[in-house]
């Protein structure tokens, strides 16, 4: 069991600093995702747009794997390659992303509409990112890993979606993933208690269909083992009393999506 690393108010600001970097190439990209474009020339930008602001690629070479950023489309859950795939009018594609600035890393991830999607898709990335949102108000001290879990689950459990359960949020700072495990399921109450200076990812991914999941021959790519698509939001926090600290946002792609609409 590796243990659970606290961040110090200064390392908390320089963590800030590499969130808000990849948070705004969310934004960049957000700009970028329509029919057509591949997901390679996305992987492209990330990789421009984090050298040019004095970072590097957290993912790139991260474990072997061979890009900067994770770009899942439709029933990808996580940790899709990008490549020659275009984006087509319906599709949903989870970008995720981690920005390394000055030894301190950041993780986020949004799911977006390409075009004109479904209802039942739209309500689902609706959904994902309401339980993400309502998940990270019980990332304060003195509550625990099993309240964040619980208020995914509960949220999302009354659409009847699967929760992946193979995979799940997790401790970041120093290192891209660092415990705790911060699932999408559980009990209230229970797990690590959550404590001033952790700082954790709370990404739900949740399926359309049931919870299964495979494991591709590529080594990284993990798909719904109905074909469902699944949608994946990631918010990186910092735990703080009374209120949580979010040290991403979406601010920069709600901006650019309002324009489009």
């Amino acid at each position: 069991m590796s243990k659970v690393y606290y961040k110090s108010a200064e390392d908390i600001e320089q963590l800030r600093k590499a969130a808000t970097v990849l948070s705004q190439l969310l934004g960049e990209i957000a700009k970028e995702i329509r029919p057509g474009i591949t997901t390679g020339s996305l992987d492209k930008l990330a990789y421009d747009y984090i050298h040019d602001h004095g970072g590097r690629p957290a993912f790139l070479n991260y474990q072997g794997f061979p890009n900067s950023l994770c770009i899942s489309v439709n029933d990808q859950v996580v940790h899709g390659i990008p490549g020659d795939y275009e984006l087509r009018d319906g599709d949903i594609v989870s970008v995720d992303g981690g920005v390394e600035l000055n030894n301190y890393i950041s993780d986020s991830a949004y799911t977006f509409a390409v075009g004109e999607v479904s209802d039942e898709v739209s309500q689902l990335l609706r959904v994902t990112l309401e339980s993400l949102n309502l998940a990270t108000k019980q990332a304060v001290t003195g509550k625990r890993v099993g309240d964040i879990a619980y208020t995914v689950q509960e949220h999302v459990g009354q659409y009847g979606y699967g929760i992946v359960r193979e995979l799940v949020g997790h401790g970041v700072g120093y290192k891209l993933h660092e415990k705790p495990e911060v699932p999408n399921y559980g009990k209230r109450g229970s797990g690590v208690k959550l404590e001033e200076g952790l700082v954790i990812c709370i990404e739900p991914m949740i399926n359309l269909g049931k919870a299964a999941v495979k494991f591709w021959d590529d080594g990284w790519t993990v798909s719904t083992a109905d074909g469902k698509p699944s949608a994946h939001f990631e918010h990186m926090v910092a735990i703080k009393k009374g209120e949580p600290d979010v040290l991403t946002t979406f601010a920069y792609i709600e901006e650019v999506l309002s324009k489009n609409n």
